[in-house]
Order: C-alpha cells, then sequence, then structure tokens
C-alpha cells in the first residue's frame, strides 16, 4: 500500500473529507469532522510509513498481541487508537483496509443518529 492508495480508499467512504488540521505534514481523513485515520506524510517519503488507527480497546490488545507492527498509537490515546507500522512489512493489504474500515465504523457509531442514518 502506498499513500496515494490510501488516500483513494478513505475518500471512497461516504461523508469523508481529508485535511491538514494539525500542520501540512499530518494528513487527517475524517467522517462528518470525526478523524478515523492520521497519518504523517514523511513517514512514506522516508519509507518508514505508519498510520494511525482507531480501534475497539479490546480489539486493539488481540491485534497489538498478534501483530508487532500494530502498536498503542503515537501521541494518541493508547486505550482507543493504534499505530500500524506499514512498512515493517508483516501487514498484508487486506488486513490494513479491514481496519481502516474498523477504525471508520468506530467513528460512526459514536454520530448522532440522524448523521449515521445519511450513511446507510
Amino acid at each position: 500500500m502506498n499513500i496515494e492508495q490510501l488516500r483513494e480508499y478513505c475518500l471512497n467512504k461516504k461523508e469523508t473529507s481529508e485535511g491538514f488540521p494539525f500542520n501540512d505534514n499530518v494528513l487527517v481523513f475524517k467522517v462528518f469532522g470525526k478523524m478515523f485515520v492520521l497519518t504523517g506524510l514523511d513517514s512514506w517519503e522516508k519509507s518508514e510509513a505508519a498510520i494511525n488507527l482507531k480501534a475497539d480497546p479490546h480489539y486493539s490488545e488481540e491485534l497489538r498481541a498478534e501483530y508487532s507492527s500494530i502498536r498503542p498509537g503515537y501521541h494518541m490515546s493508547k486505550k482507543h487508537w493504534n499505530t500500524l507500522y506499514i512498512d515493517e512489512g508483516q501487514l498484508e493489504s487486506k488486513l490494513i483496509l479491514k481496519l481502516i474500515d474498523h477504525s471508520y465504523d468506530m467513528v460512526v457509531k459514536t454520530l448522532p443518529k440522524k448523521l449515521q442514518d445519511t450513511l446507510k
């Protein structure tokens, strides 16, 4: 997976927007203004690609136990966010996409019912 594939996948999700709310290096994808993916652009340039994704706390623990390339969220809530180190080569694209979907779904669950209904 490269940054353009990540970007295309995220932007194809309903009501998703992208932006740089922190600085011109941290690309953030949001659904209805709530973050579900963050990535540092410089990490992709240095072949150290990493993305932060929201996850269910129990699922996070399982993922971290199974994959050394999934660690507590860097500069994020360690309980609710994971950092996936893409360039360590342990994570297949299929799993990464599944975890992006999970992050999106976790955020959608926190939205008001009316907004959730617009995504169906």
